[in-house]
């Protein structure tokens, strides 16, 4: 699809318009109906229209994708390709997704809600994924081991097989890029189970790996619900990998089902109640309340990372509160398709539900709202910034994940005080560090429980830095050249030889 490039409200709401939708499953190649028919409604949370009907994959579903995704590896016509060659698919596909990043981001934003303006930095990093991955797969070598003039022992990765990529719909596309990146340029096939709450660009996405000529079975995508095809494909005796990201709870059921299968391998990243840690000798109060304020505000607060708990050094507390006040007040919520927006729409009804229910615990808890806290009038499922001071670990909005738009305020006194409500949670996905004072930087940042730490910045990075948590959120790592390691068997070969 060739479009002029959209830069104003008008024009992301004109292209809007003009867009037309796959709804159908991917599977071996074929866009198709569900086995069963059944289809489930796909609805722009920022207007409620209903956007396509999406086909509800089940059981006979993921049983025939899994069969392609079998036969297509044991081909191997993309499992032993050189990966040289592997390489320059997956390049395809990355300018092919560049050439058309805008609609794809659109599909994102009308599907679950997002700004546009995050929806394309979204797709800026799900291209960026790709092509790391693609640029890393030819350059990983194998390993000669240390042995006598008798012996020759090597040390060989291979792909594992059939991948099942369960992706969430926070970050639809860049998600899905920093699982099946890996899984593809590492030679397995992949099936794809996007979110029920935003598939559409996993569709169109399908759509882009045949232009850019994967073979067929290699890569599959399987729209549907999580009890049903995810609990199909999780089960399934010939997938041989899972790669999930979504809620803790989830991710416990997924690693029953591989127990109960044939003990696949289960890479899980999974929730966060993140602290981010503001000392007293910060520098510039006003951009670390900005950067604590966009932490947990952005992409409406549904985000894994988020900064949803702020741990402030109580010397600054209060000068600090009223700085992040003042910042949240110009990230409200608004269209869209509006580049202007800082927040845009909470995904669905029952997310909606549950954020207000969550605040309405707050208050109840003896949390003092200091903004936000109720529902925005009109149509749309919109929530502004809220934020809650004097915070205690035993509250619920101290402890449990929100995912959305709810920042929780807490005070300490002294460094040992803080690391200790920093790790006084089940959770360690990621932390924020605030401080001009290297040694105390590195004393805590080593002593943080967490898969990453954030200093001086929140949720920086690029490719090259693994991502992943600790504790209940999860295991194994998206990103870097580590990933790579999720998706391949370590083969060892011991040759004896002839004098």
């Amino acid at each position: 699809m060739s479009i002029e490039i959209p830069r104003t409200r008008d024009d992301w709401h004109a292209l809007a318009e003009s867009l037309g939708f796959e709804a159908r499953a991917f599977i071996d190649d074929a866009f198709v109906a569900a086995d069963s028919g059944d289809t489930f409604e796909s609805r722009n949370p920022a207007t409620g229209e209903i956007l396509a009907q999406v086909a509800s994959c089940d059981e006979p579903d993921a049983e025939r994708a899994v069969a392609a995704a079998r036969q297509a590896f044991a081909g191997g016509e993309w499992s032993r390709l050189a990966p040289a060659k592997r390489k320059r698919i997956l390049q395809r596909l990355a300018d092919l997704m560049e050439a058309n990043k805008h609609e794809l981001a659109l599909l994102d934003t009308l599907d679950m809600g997002k700004p546009i303006s995050s929806s394309l930095g979204d797709m800026n990093g799900a291209i960026a994924c790709i092509r790391y991955q693609a640029e890393c797969i030819d350059k990983l070598y194998g390993e000669v081991a240390p042995t006598g003039e008798d012996s020759l022992a090597l040390v060989l990765r291979e792909p594992i097989g059939v991948v099942a990529a369960i992706v969430p719909w926070n970050f639809p596309l860049m998600m899905t890029a920093w699982k099946i990146a890996p899984a593809l340029a590492a030679g397995n096939s992949v099936i794809l189970k996007p979110s029920e709450k935003s598939p559409l660009s996993a569709l169109r996405l399908a759509q882009l790996t045949r232009e850019a000529g994967f073979p067929k079975g290699v890569f599959q995508v399987l729209p549907g619900f999580g009890h049903t095809v995810g609990k199909a494909l999780a089960l399934s005796m010939e997938v041989d990998c899972l790669a999930f990201t979504g809620s803790t709870a989830v991710g416990k059921q997924l690693m029953q089902y591989a127990g109960q299968s044939n003990l696949k391998r289960v890479y899980l990243e999974c929730g966060g109640k993140s602290p981010n840690l503001v000392f007293a000798d910060c520098q510039d109060l006003d951009r670390v309340a900005e950067h604590a304020a966009a932490a947990i505000f952005h992409n409406q607060g549904e985000v894994c990372i988020a900064g949803s708990r702020l741990l402030v050094e109580n010397s600054i507390r209060d000068d600090f509160v009223e700085r992040v006040l003042k910042a949240a007040e110009s990230m409200q919520p608004g269209d869209p398709l509006d580049p202007a927006s800082f927040m845009g729409a909470i995904v669905d009804e029952a997310q909606h539900r549950r954020i207000l229910d969550y605040i309405r615990q707050g208050v109840e808890e003896g949390a003092q709202l200091r903004s936000g806290g109720q529902a925005l009038e009109g149509p749309g499922l919109f929530i502004p910034p809220t934020v809650f001071d004097g915070v205690t670990p035993q509250m619920t909005i101290g402890r449990e994940e929100v995912f959305g738009p709810v920042l929780a305020v807490f005070g300490f006194d002294t460094e040992d005080e803080a690391i200790a409500m920093a790790n006084d949670t089940h959770y360690g996905l990621a932390a924020g560090l605030w401080s001009q004072d290297i040694d105390r930087i590195m004393r805590v940042t080593r002593r943080l429980q967490s898969g990453q730490v954030f200093v001086n910045n929140w949720a920086g990075g690029d490719q090259t830095m693994p991502f992943g948590g600790v504790k209940q959120s999860g295991n194994g790592r998206d990103k870097s050249h580590h990933s790579l390691e999720e998706y391949s068997e370590l083969k060892s070969v011991w040759m004896s030889l002839t004098p």
